[in-house]
């Protein structure tokens, strides 16, 4: 079966426990953020498939996605994913290029965050 005229995209939805700071902060509102700060992060990516019937499972995919970050950024010390000084929008940009989505999210705290498409 064929997707027909549209796109036809998966979404997976993520929250994760993590740590991370902002090293060179240069504003004195909320120079804190230059410490080590814990959030739970809203991750939500659309990843393009060719059809209807699942190219990609979603279930599956997810847990490639899960599998990934707590590859790379699990913190033993913090129980946790440590993304040190990364941005949302450089793990958005990560997962963007390692998965090869069409858009990725990153929340802090379901609040603020950054989109890459």
């Amino acid at each position: 079966m064929t997707s027909g005229k549209g796109n036809v995209r998966i979404v997976v939805k993520i929250q994760l426990e993590g740590v991370h700071f902002w090293k060179d902060c240069d504003l004195p509102e909320v120079e804190y953020l230059k410490n080590l700060h814990r959030h739970t992060f809203f991750i939500r990516i659309e990843k393009a498939v060719s059809h209807n019937d699942r190219d990609i499972e979603i279930i599956l995919f997810k847990r490639q996605v899960i599998d990934y970050l707590y590859a790379q950024y699990y913190d033993r010390k913090y129980d946790c994913l440590n993304f040190k000084g990364m941005s949302c929008e450089s793990i958005a940009m990560v997962l963007h290029a390692k998965f090869q989505c069409h858009e990725v999210e990153v929340l802090e705290d379901n609040e603020n965050g950054a989109i890459v498409c």
